[in-house]
């Protein structure tokens, strides 16, 4: 079955809305995980408006499936990987002022960069995987790179479903084709919703994990965190 990893990044984003440490991001990764999250995913950016730094090494501590830290790149970044040492890292694009992840890797114009950190994370032992749009090419690239994994970029997906859902997911039916072709685990995450998650991981084979935060956690202020999570995994 493929892996819910539930992304906690919107408990921060509401606790730094008023200060303090109300809700708690810890108490969180421990309740998704206790109703039956399968991982916890976070995404610290370099202005740590949501998730800290501090919260990064905090959440560690409370780990009992799997951790997935996203992030952009950046000298801090690999540092902190380092000292954390997750089960995963998810390699975006972003730059300091996005809002939320809007696009992939060009892996081919980025392969040495990406590679050469890449590198440095097999060397601690650390899964790899690179955000990526349904491109062949690009998916190629992220082999090139020294990827364990890609995680394929869903917004489009999501924007193009309810309009034509068949037509939506080709792109995303191939580039899964390729990585399986070349040896890559398929990871997903953007968009990712109670409404077009079942389609989704019931078309694309060998999808290993889906990472979902905004949806699942605007879900479970009407419809409660364990009832929400489980909601999740049984379209899985």
């Amino acid at each position: 079955m493929t892996k819910l990893s539930v992304n906690i990044n919107k408990i921060a984003t509401l606790r730094n809305a008023r200060g303090g440490l109300i809700p708690s991001v810890t108490d969180a990764a421990v309740n998704c995980q206790m109703f039956g999250a399968d991982g916890i995913t976070i995404h610290p950016r370099e202005d740590q408006r949501h998730i800290t730094y501090k919260d990064v090494f905090s959440i560690k501590k409370t780990i009992t499936k799997e951790y997935n830290i996203e992030g952009y790149p950046s000298k801090d970044f690999i540092k902190m990987i380092i000292d954390v040492r997750p089960d995963q890292v998810t390699l975006v694009p972003d730059t300091p002022d996005v809002i939320t992840s809007c696009s992939g890797w060009n892996t081919i114009k980025f392969q040495s960069y990406l590679r050469d950190i890449i590198c440095r994370f097999k060397e601690e032992g650390i899964r790899s995987s690179i955000f990526v749009d349904p491109i062949p090419e690009m998916i190629v690239g992220a082999k090139k790179c020294g990827s364990d994994r890609i995680e394929l970029y869903t917004e489009n997906y999501a924007n193009g479903y309810n309009k034509n859902k068949k037509m939506a997911i080709e792109s995303y039916i191939e580039a899964a084709k390729k990585a399986i072709e070349l040896g890559l685990g398929i990871n997903a995450g953007h968009d990712l919703n109670l409404e077009n998650l079942k389609y989704f991981s019931k078309e694309i084979p060998d999808l290993k994990e889906v990472s979902i935060g905004h949806a699942l956690i605007s879900d479970a202020i009407y419809l409660g965190l364990e009832n929400v999570i489980q909601m999740y995994k049984r379209l899985l």
